[in-house]
């Protein structure tokens, strides 16, 4: 919905009661998404203090009230659509695949890893919160090439169809309607429906969220009640021991390192599809991002909203306190949401693998083959056709949330960095290339499909890959921004601070691995082969390992500096501040 800033309901006006939290009828209109517009120009321009965001070599901030705060329960859907990304990749793919190959003992990487992106996620959003604009906008305040850099490192991360692919042949396989070597017949069907999804609405955000909410919540049922069909629930007793395991990780020689590294980036949705977080957050209207105009259909004859540069908030009391509210209702959205659908679907999935896959049997190399050549054939009925249901169903809503996710981002990036001060129409600029990627994914699915480039689950490995190389930098970069563009009041606390020390080097620890592995392997320099133990590694590989602790001991001395900097330049900050601040 658009509100007037004169409307008496408004959420951050003084006639209702509470001065912190939104009332239910305030508070259900951001099921839909709220945008409040305000005259920008006539905003006072928030002063270069220690109070307000530094804004960096961009424009500076504009001033106005944060918002009252809803309930958890009116703001839920960026997680939800981050869980559908995340389930037909790591969770039914990569996943079950590393636990039926090397056992519950490495099942500790994949809950640590879903915690880390939690972590992840949430300092992701807190930008948006804080100011209502991108994380891609944050980045372009530190420097212009960040943006960009991004926008080339996600096309290689996501524009490789593979999830649609691998839906597409499960759905053959399922339903026989066409042979399972014409899969990508299917995959072209699924990018076209994707591509008409978006013309339901006049909101596109809206829509997305709708229909990702919807696969989402069948998903889990599903999930739940697969484990009892199947007969694998038995399995659960190898996960207490497998989540203690701490470090356990099979020899070099026997790990995949790139299916592993997807794994790691795939405890979640990883890669590009975290940088997400902020724009939906901004969509929906988190905090700050209430301001900001949402993309809207122009083929619905939709009237444009305007996304502005940044705003920022005078910490008054009332401010320090909803920023409070924001932040808890946030992080229990994207836990309850994101990260307990992430623990039930995947374990379910990994039971499964665990029990009917045989010991030995060879399936890294190709999980879709795995499910549908090795698993489902000793099920029957009922439970095959659930397995089946489950397995489309967390396929598709992965292709669906990934083309939202990269059109969404880089348009962001292309407007921001660009087309706005060009005249650019944002909604305009978004139908065009959600209408390219659509067709580059088709041309694609028909390439592989048909003229013997390879199965759908190299397309999944070459992105997965590509995505926890990703991670790194930005993990780094984001402790960075939070704690050196942010002022005291909305700087992670100490316990996030060090959360992402330890994703970035997490992230950077095995990047290197996979980096190293390639040079050696594919490229032939054995000269930059990496090892596990760090210490049998070849000199070039040693290099590497000094890359990742230089990136390691700069994020760690910049953001403790500046949270040490920031103490107490803030009156009465710790009204804003909580558990996991």
């Amino acid at each position: 919905m658009s509100e007037s800033p004169n409307d008496p309901t408004r959420s951050d006006g003084g006639v209702v009661g509470d001065d912190v939290y939104a009332s239910d009828e305030v508070g259900e209109q951001y099921r839909d998404t709220v945008y409040r517009d305000l005259d920008y120009d006539d905003l006072r321009t928030a002063p270069h203090t220690a109070e307000y965001p530094k804004p960096g070599r961009l424009e500076s901030f504009r001033e106005a009230d944060l918002p009252k705060v809803p309930k958890v329960s009116h703001i839920v859907g960026p997680s939800a659509i981050m869980l559908g990304a995340s389930l037909g990749s790591g969770e039914t793919m990569f996943w079950p695949t590393i636990i039926a190959q090397y056992g519950w003992v490495l099942y500790w990487a994949f809950w640590v890893g879903v915690i880390t992106q939690f972590f992840i996620n949430t300092e992701l959003q807190r930008w948006t919160i804080a100011t209502g604009e991108s994380i891609f906008r944050a980045y372009d305040r530190i420097h212009w090439v960040w943006p960009w850099f991004f926008l080339a490192a996600g096309f290689f991360h996501l524009g490789w169809p593979g999830w649609a692919a691998g839906g597409a042949e499960v759905f053959a396989h399922w339903t026989g309607v066409v042979a399972p070597e014409q899969w990508w017949i299917i995959g072209v069907v699924s990018m076209v429906v994707i591509w008409l999804s978006y013309m339901a609405g006049p909101v596109l955000y809206n829509i997305i969220e709708k229909v990702q909410v919807a696969l989402m919540a069948l998903a889990i049922v599903f999930a739940v009640v697969l484990i009892f069909v199947v007969g694998s629930a038995g399995e659960l007793v190898n996960l207490p021991a497998g989540a203690v395991s701490f470090g356990a990780l099979p020899p070099q020689d026997e790990l995949d390192i790139a299916t592993f590294l997807g794994g790691l980036a795939y405890a979640g949705a990883g890669g590009y599809i975290n940088l997400s977080q902020g724009v939906w957050a901004r969509e929906k209207g988190y905090g700050m991002g209430t301001y900001q105009g949402r993309v809207k259909n122009p083929l619905r004859g939709a009237t444009p909203e305007t996304v502005h540069d940044g705003f920022a908030f005078e910490p008054t009391e009332t401010n320090l306190r909803r920023w409070r509210g924001w932040w808890k209702v946030t992080q229990r959205e994207h836990f309850l949401t994101f990260v307990i659908g992430l623990l039930v679907v995947a374990t379910v999935a990994m039971t499964v693998t665990s029990a009917y896959v045989p010991r030995g049997t060879n399936v890294v190399d190709d999980a879709i083959g795995m499910w549908v050549t090795t698993i489902i054939p000793q099920l029957g009925g009922a439970s095959a056709t659930l397995l089946y249901a489950v397995l489309f169903i967390a396929l598709f809503s992965t292709q669906y949330a990934i083309v939202e996710s990269f059109v969404r981002n880089s348009v962001d990036i292309l407007y921001q960095g660009y087309g706005r001060t060009h005249g650019w129409d944002l909604s305009r600029v978004f139908l065009g290339l959600l209408t390219l990627f659509t067709l580059w994914g088709i041309a694609i699915i028909v390439a592989t499909g048909t003229m013997g480039l390879g199965q759908p689950w190299i397309l999944l490995v070459i992105g997965a890959a590509i995505a926890g190389v990703m991670m790194w930098p930005y993990n780094a970069l984001t402790v960075i921004l939070n704690t050196t563009r942010l002022p005291e009041h909305t700087q992670p606390g100490w316990a996030r601070v060090v959360a992402m020390w330890w994703a970035t080097g997490f992230f950077g620890f095995f990047s290197v691995l996979l980096i190293g592995s390639q040079l050696a392997g594919p490229v032939g320099l054995e000269t930059f082969s990496t090892a596990i133990n760090v210490v049998d590694s070849a000199p070039g590989g040693y290099v590497l390992w000094l890359l990742a602790l230089v990136v390691q001991v700069y994020t760690m001395y910049v953001s403790a500096r500046a949270k040490l900097n920031a103490s107490g330049t803030v009156a009465d900050a710790e009204e804003a501040t909580g558990f996991l601040s």
